[in-house]
């Protein structure tokens, strides 16, 4: 039997991406088997495995493989705090010899012709090489965001200190297909020259070129000047432009029903029949992402903004940041009184919601978003404009392409430490809701949602290149 092995990177986000990517694999290849190669993270947020368990239980095309737990060693265990240390390259290095196994174990009985890696597990490529298997890679964000990341070895040539050693408001101006970058607005994981992610983020946007392939979970008139400038070739440190290898824009993939398996949770949440009894695009939707937490007066800060706006909401509230987590419930947290003077059009969720159903839903005209890439897709499929509240990874890059290139978004205003106050919330979901700048955002996001369904229709751009992938995987 033909087979395709998929490595993802096991955090939550990714590890849907990939399912959706399998998915629509199997759609077109429906007498393939997929292998999906799991190893476990440093940091383990406890919702890979209700995730995998549903999608083994209901697709046994594709077949879940977990490697040996490295034990790594108690310092860098304890590094791990917040979502930018959740680092996994002394993982993803010392796992090679794991991979080398699953993969002769599995091509003993399948001919594996393709083997799918997610961007940041460029380390793999040592190992798929011994076995002349082609290799591409699947980044899940979006194309300009790919695109800063293949410039990124031309922009550490070009730069002699970290970027926290730089003016924060200093332009990037000239990274392919991208509106100009501050360094504040950079990833994180960047800003410091010596550390070793960083390093490790160099050598896979080196590595990424010299894959068979690279698959995107976009869709080409989402982001049109980023898919032709690295069509055109991103520019390589010694000057000349550096010819990528095909470009698979194969989006958006999301996840089309995530009923009990997008963060966790199960049944058929409440809060779909609270939005049953709302007017109709009266709701704005506030959730940050399986990791976006918040302290405790961000959140005090948040609910008074919200109260203060007068629009009815629907929010999401994880435990704030682990530092300050207090033993109580919500009613200690948010400010005294809130959730009863807000009962009659507010609605708090604690830890999970469907957001894929609530983004659809009627009454939702706005969410405000942590900009992480699969949010977005959701929020463009499903027509809601956003006001962006980036938190970390790519997201602040993606709100500048939300907000400046495809005018989908309005952006939140923050101080220098990050923290946005109350006066800003009331001021953008009021503006989100009810103003002319909201309704322009909602026009031109209405009119990509009838674009992602072109895009993946027979004909479309994206189908069109898929099956051009498919048909490059020679079957047996």
């Amino acid at each position: 039997m033909d087979a395709i092995v998929m490595y993802p990177l096991p955090v939550i986000g990714h590890l849907k991406s990939t399912v959706e990517l399998a998915k629509l694999i199997l759609n077109n290849l429906p007498s393939l088997s997929i292998h999906i190669i799991v190893f476990k993270p440093p940091y383990d947020d406890g919702l890979n495995a209700p995730f995998i368990n549903k999608v083994s239980g209901t697709i046994p095309s594709i077949i879940f493989h977990y490697l040996p737990t490295i034990t790594l060693p108690a310092s860098f265990i304890s590094s791990i705090r917040t979502p930018e240390t959740l680092t996994f390259e002394e993982v993803l290095l010392l796992n090679n010899p794991n991979l080398h196994q699953a993969l002769a174990s599995i091509s003993e009985n399948c001919t594996i012709v393709a083997f799918i890696a997610d961007f940041f597990c460029y380390a793999a490529l040592s190992v798929t090489a011994k076995f002349n298997i082609p290799t591409y890679e699947f980044f899940t964000s979006g194309a300009a965001c790919l695109s800063l990341m293949l410039y990124l070895p031309t922009i550490h040539k070009n730069t002699t200190k970290s970027l926290k050693d730089m003016d924060m408001d200093t332009l990037f101006d000239n990274i392919p297909g991208m509106p100009p970058v501050p360094v504040k607005d950079m990833p994180k994981l960047l800003h410091e020259r010596d550390s070793k992610i960083y390093q490790y983020l160099l050598d896979a946007s080196i590595q990424c070129p010299r894959s068979a392939g690279i698959i995107i979970n976009t869709f080409e008139p989402l982001e049109p000047r980023a898919v032709k400038a690295m069509t055109d070739g991103i520019a390589a440190p010694d000057g000349p432009l550096l010819s990528l290898p095909p470009l698979y824009c194969i989006g958006p993939l999301i996840v089309s029903d995530n009923r009990g398996g997008n963060i966790g949770g199960g049944g058929e949440p409440e809060c779909l029949a609270w939005l049953d009894m709302q007017p109709s695009q009266s709701v704005v939707f506030l959730c940050f992402g399986s990791l976006g937490r918040f302290s405790v007066e961000q959140l005090k800060e948040t609910a008074v903004g919200l109260e203060r706006s007068g629009e009815r909401f629907l929010w999401v509230v994880k435990n704030p940041l682990s530092e300050e987590k207090p033993d109580t419930g919500l009613n200690l947290i948010l400010p005294e009184g809130f959730l009863d003077r807000t009962k009659e059009r507010g609605f708090v969720l604690e830890s999970w919601a469907p957001q894929v159903e609530i983004l659809n839903h009627d009454s939702v005209s706005g969410f405000v978003t942590h900009c992480g890439w699969n949010s977005v897709l959701e929020a463009v499929c499903a027509g809601v404009p956003m006001l962006a509240w980036p938190l970390y990874a790519e997201q602040r890059c993606n709100r500048i392409l939300l907000v400046e290139e495809m005018k989908i978004a309005l952006p939140m205003a923050e101080s220098e430490d990050g923290f946005v106050s109350s006066a800003e919330v009331e001021k953008r979901i009021r503006e989100l809701m009810n103003s002319e700048e909201g309704n322009s955002v909602r026009k031109q996001i209405m009119a990509m949602k009838n674009e992602a369904k072109k895009a993946v229709s027979e004909g479309g751009s994206s189908s069109v290149v898929l099956s051009k992938l498919v048909q490059s995987w020679k079957l047996n």
